[in-house]
């Protein structure tokens, strides 16, 4: 099952994916996409429901983020084997956490602002993994459970911020647009192996990384097992699992984003999103 969130920023309406790849409005069963709608429960009520008896979404509308009331936004650094090879720096031992400020989130197809006084604007195509039901301490053999579906992540980085700025990598990463999420939420059942699937990305038609989710060095399982040592994961939760190599601090010499360039990011059977690159206007 695919769900969705369509329409203009800050009035998005529930959307499910059908056979044919036609948004239905969902509208008329619930009131939004939630964490509280990720409950294995949840889902399996939306899963009785036959999309094609759902009315179809004409156009080809705005989508925002999957989920609306997302309270956490985790991510995992250097968590593919050549990513932390072309970055010059060794395999973390375990895990390596930091978060997104939420004002980052936006849809997956909206545009990806350029800060003010930013230098090396870089991308990073991720599978994201939402949070189902309360997860602490458990173990990764059960940790799957307690995820309810994935997406794609855009994890959109400033290097100087994060890098030369001092503090944690959490600057470098919030900026407004910097947090893509989508198109949509795939639910677990539909991703026999999340270790198994396809990942890229491409700048202006260029491919720029191509690999697959088998060079994670912590799986799915171990990051939800590991996290849940240390804090209580909620529905509704978003862990972004780190990037494949081919970001833009990784080439020689480095190259950034500029205003103007398209990015495009895949995963397997989690869609595509497309992001124009602009520049900071103020307000």
């Amino acid at each position: 099952m695919k769900l969705l969130r369509y329409g203009p920023k800050g009035s998005e309406k529930p959307g499910m994916l059908d056979a044919a790849g036609k948004i239905r409005d969902l509208s008329g069963k619930l009131g939004d996409i939630t964490p509280a709608g990720l409950a294995p429960a949840e889902l399996d009520k939306l899963r009785a429901i036959d999309p094609t008896s759902l009315p179809e979404v004409s156009g080809n509308p705005r989508l925002g983020t999957p989920v609306n009331g997302i309270k956490n936004f985790i991510c995992i650094g250097l968590n593919y084997a050549k990513h932390a090879a072309e970055s010059g720096l060794e395999l973390p031992k375990a895990p390596l956490v930091f978060n997104k400020i939420l004002s980052a989130l936006s849809g997956p197809n909206d545009d990806v602002i350029i800060p003010k006084n930013a230098e090396k604007a870089d991308w990073e195509v991720e599978l994201a993994v939402y949070i189902g039901r309360r997860c602490q301490y458990v173990s990764e053999a059960e940790a799957l459970d307690y995820v309810a579906g994935y997406s794609i992540c855009n994890d959109v980085s400033e290097r100087e911020f994060q890098i030369n700025r001092g503090g944690q990598f959490v600057k470098g990463k919030s900026a407004e647009s910097f947090g893509p999420l989508g198109p949509w939420l795939v639910t677990r059942d539909e991703i026999a192996d999340p270790q198994k699937l396809k990942i890229w990305m491409s700048l202006n038609g260029d491919m720029k990384q191509n690999s697959t989710t088998g060079d994670m060095v912590f799986s799915v399982a171990q990051i939800v097992s590991d996290l849940s040592q240390y804090c209580v994961l909620e529905p509704g939760d978003v862990i972004s699992t780190g990037t494949p190599e081919g970001v833009g601090l990784g080439h020689k010499p480095p190259l950034y984003l500029k205003p103007g360039d398209e990015m495009r990011l895949g995963i397997d059977g989690l869609g595509e999103m497309h992001q124009k690159v602009v520049a900071y206007s103020g307000r």
